[in-house]
């Protein structure tokens, strides 16, 4: 039995400001239409003989994981959601995926440790490569992935072979080291991506990070677990004992230690996109090297990265540029310090703006909001409720709101009154009334909402009731 594990951690800071806290890297439609996660999920759901896949992520990603992967039809798959309290690095996830995997499926269940933000081109190969990885986890080995390099890359961390054999791991080499490496033959890219029995691992980190698995057990052992929907089973570690394990990521907690350890060489296509310059490079330029996505316009410019998000971007003759414009950022970074962007993201966090951590546009389990306006006293936003979406029962204690429904029908409280509305009908939902809004057509409902008051932040909500457990 092979059971895919993928892990969706991690805010992907050098993709800033595509790529916020609030809405990860692996939510990213960076691949075919598709975000990095779907496209993760179908390659692990479509191996041969899959019957369950787990992911691991954080508790607040939860509805946005669940709404990705409803997006593909894979029968006979059950999805199993084991959701982090808090970030704790990749041992810990490791350790509680494991666990939680031993528990379900037993010691001699195979592991197959995906990370979620991977491009991976090569189906095909990386079926080949896994099924390599499955014989030798069978045989009590642990099994990581290394990419064959086609260049020398700073931006990876690289593991020196023997054969089949990891001689050590290496961190992000300086430029003339990475060259080294490539010269030598003997070096492949880490992935990340891992293959052990259960069995195997557990033991592993009984050895070499005890207070690390002894945490996460604990956290599996005392977690929640329910069923949210068909194939769907949902596990909230218990906050207070994952909170006890040690940050540290698995390289350093149990794979440079090991003695146990091989590698299959994949070439399989991959790249972590980790940049806007390894982004770049994952798409066809025109015959300048530019590449183009939404409404842009060049002249005389040559190997650009350009992404528009709804209104037009304009270069004129530069070389060499990333330009990533959203609604309320603009970056304009040279793709040879693209790596660079990490700094500015941190900048940012230190400095407390909003840019970092959230969009205009903010994900809920019923939909999703985008805020169109706001000044002193005021805030206007869109609002978009899935088919089945149901807010909470509410009330603020700061501000009053007026709904304007535009598509689709709004079954809404407010006070006393249960209101049904429909395009270009209304209510005015005085400050401190009880109110919730439910969708409970097979369509998207939207309406534009007018907030006014003293103080318009998204805290200001009391919840009395909510389907999502909010409340």
């Amino acid at each position: 039995m092979i059971i895919p594990v993928i892990v969706s951690g991690g805010v992907g800071s050098r993709l800033w400001p595509a790529s916020r806290q609030s809405h990860p890297k692996p939510f990213l439609p960076i691949e075919n239409g598709k975000s990095l996660l779907l496209n993760t999920y179908i390659r692990a759901a479509s191996l041969k003989g899959i019957s369950d896949v787990v992911t691991i992520t954080a508790r607040d990603s939860s509805f946005k994981t669940v709404a990705e992967y409803e997006k593909h039809d894979a029968p006979g798959v059950t999805n199993h959601l084991v959701l982090e309290p808090m970030g704790r690095d990749t041992a810990a996830a490791t350790a509680a995926a494991t666990a939680y995997v031993e528990r379900k499926f037993g010691r001699e269940a195979i592991i197959l440790f995906l990370a979620a933000d991977h491009l991976i081109r090569d189906s095909a190969g990386f079926a080949q490569a896994v099924a390599e990885a499955e014989d030798l986890a069978g045989q009590d080995r642990i099994v990581t992935f290394g990419i064959e390099p086609d260049r020398p890359e700073t931006g990876y961390g690289y593991i020196e072979v023997d054969g089949s054999e990891v001689v050590r791991f290496v961190e992000k080499p300086d430029a003339a080291t990475a060259t080294s490496y490539i010269r030598s033959g003997n070096f492949l890219w880490n992935s990340g991506m891992f293959c052990f029995r259960a069995g195997t691992m557990l033991d592993a980190m009984e050895s070499y990070c005890p207070q690390v698995l002894e945490a996460a057990k604990s956290a599996v052992d005392n977690g929640v677990q329910q069923d949210i929907g068909p194939n769907l089973v949902e596990t909230m570690l218990d906050a207070q004992a994952f909170s006890q394990a040690p940050k540290i990521s698995i390289d350093y907690a149990v794979m440079e230690k090991i003695s146990n350890l091989s590698v299959v060489r994949a070439d399989i296509g991959w790249s972590d996109v980790g940049t806007w310059s390894s982004l770049s490079d994952s798409y066809s330029p025109d015959e300048d090297g530019n590449t183009a996505i939404g409404d842009v316009a060049l002249v005389a410019s040559r190997n650009c990265f350009v992404s528009a998000q709804g209104r037009l971007v304009s270069l004129v003759g530069v070389e060499g540029l990333a330009v990533i414009d959203t609604r309320d950022a603009t970056l304009v970074v040279d793709k040879a310090r693209s790596q660079d962007v990490k700094a500015l993201f941190e900048k940012l966090q230190e400095d407390g703006h909003e840019a970092h951590a959230s969009f205009p546009t903010g994900y809920r389990p019923w939909g999703s909001y985008t805020i169109l306006d706001e000044g002193p006293g005021y805030k206007v936003k869109r609002i978009e409720v899935r088919p089945g979406g149901c807010l909470s029962l509410q009330s603020h204690k700061h501000r009053s709101e007026h709904w304007t429904v535009v598509q689709g029908v709004a079954h809404v409280v407010n006070g006393d009154e249960n209101l049904v509305l429909g395009p270009n009908e209304s209510t005015y939902i005085e400050c401190g009334n009880i109110h919730r809004m439910e969708n409970r057509g097979t369509e998207p409902m939207t309406l534009i909402e007018v907030q006014t008051g003293s103080y318009l932040g998204e805290d200001d909500i009391v919840r009395y009731e909510d389907i999502y457990g909010r409340s």
